[in-house]
């Protein structure tokens, strides 16, 4: 089955889930008994009033909002007032751009926020971090990963090409699970702007403790003088 959602109707469906006070996978889910999936712009433009009402309202609906908050909703799902605003503008990135950089992942619900449990976030930013450059480089949306057998498994997958995992929560059987995508989760509880997260790791990339020398392949500093003495020897 093809579940795949473009990164505007990710958005759409985010928004309008935030003003019906449900989360974007229960949304995602009620609609596409409707539209089908995989969900598009286009049909998402064909939603009407009554549609969602009976989506959610339905055999086993999510919830009974009231009419204008569904007005509201539908709207948003057309795309009206809908401008990106509310997810960070990426950078350009080619791999190879940055040499002896990481990619940090980064749990997210709001703009550019670090606010997001691992288990139930809507986003992962993904920034490429280098000693002296900083880039967001993606930004992820995990509705699709919802749909999956193993919700972890997936979410997992969907950042398995980064090095480090920043996220405000994880239980023990989803760590293992990103742990063994190679990723190094690492939980930051207070939510903040991820761009400043960010920019502490890359403060550490000169000198870093031995967890981020491992990821990054480098002998941590506190050794070197050993690996120094090995070679004399």
């Amino acid at each position: 089955m093809n579940t795949s959602i473009t990164r505007e109707a990710a958005l759409r469906i985010g928004l309008a889930a935030r003003a019906l006070e449900v989360s974007p996978r229960e949304l995602t889910l009620a609609l596409a008994e409707k539209l089908d999936l995989p969900l598009s712009e286009t049909k998402l433009a064909g939603c009407s009033v009554e549609l969602l009402r009976e989506a959610m309202d339905g055999d086993g609906g999510i919830c009974v909002a009231e009419k204008e908050d569904l007005k509201k909703a539908v709207r948003l799902l057309w795309g009206e007032g809908v401008t990106g605003s509310e997810l960070p503008r990426t950078d350009a990135y080619t791999d190879g751009d940055m040499p002896r950089s990481v990619r940090l992942a980064c749990a997210s619900n709001n703009g550019e926020m670090l606010d997001g449990h691992f288990g139930s976030c809507e986003r992962f930013l993904i920034y490429q971090v280098s000693a002296d450059e900083l880039r967001l480089v993606d930004v992820r949306s995990t509705l699709e990963a919802d749909h999956a057998e193993d919700k972890n498994v997936a979410r997992s997958a969907l950042i398995a090409d980064c090095d480090v995992l920043y996220v405000q929560s994880i239980g023990g059987p989803a760590a293992a699970k990103v742990i063994r995508a190679n990723v190094h989760p690492v939980k930051i509880p207070l939510p903040g702007p991820a761009r400043d997260s960010a920019v502490r790791l890359q403060a550490s990339l000169a000198s870093p403790p031995p967890w981020l020398a491992r990821v990054m392949g480098v002998t941590p500093p506190s050794l070197e003088r050993f690996a120094r003495a090995d070679e004399d020897a």
